[in-house]
């Protein structure tokens, strides 16, 4: 799924597209883009992974490590950083649907792979670098 594609549920005539929280997101992935794309190329050179999925989220959570903090960047969004990996070992992609993940997985000189995390539930989407 591609952010565009979430960010079209909310729907062009919907008061809330102007305020919607994935509007700042598409901001501050931008800004991030850079740093994003370098620690997935270290991810995957290093051997840790060759899936890295960064976590979107304005809110704690559990998962992954945190990477760039929204407070100390003065941004909307913090990202944590994770593997699929991670996701298997913690339930949150089946493992029987793990091959399924790696086929769609998108190329990630191209696209990050982000777990979005809003109030209404959390979807991956691969948004393009910059």
């Amino acid at each position: 799924m591609d952010i565009e594609d979430l960010m079209g549920r909310i729907g062009p005539a919907d008061d809330q597209t102007a305020n919607s929280p994935l509007k700042s997101l598409k901001v501050d992935l931008d800004f991030y883009s850079d740093s994003i794309k370098e620690v997935a190329t270290e991810m995957i050179a290093e051997g840790y992974t060759l899936y890295p999925i960064f976590i979107a989220h304005q809110h704690e959570v559990s998962i992954g490590e945190l990477l760039l903090s929204k407070d100390e960047l003065n941004t909307q969004w913090t990202i944590n950083v994770s593997s699929l990996e991670e996701f298997v070992d913690r339930g949150l992609v089946k493992d029987d649907r793990k091959d399924y993940f790696t086929k769609h997985f998108k190329n990630t000189n191209e696209y990050m792979c982000l777990f979005v995390i809003v109030p209404e539930g959390a979807n991956f989407v691969f948004y393009p670098y910059k």
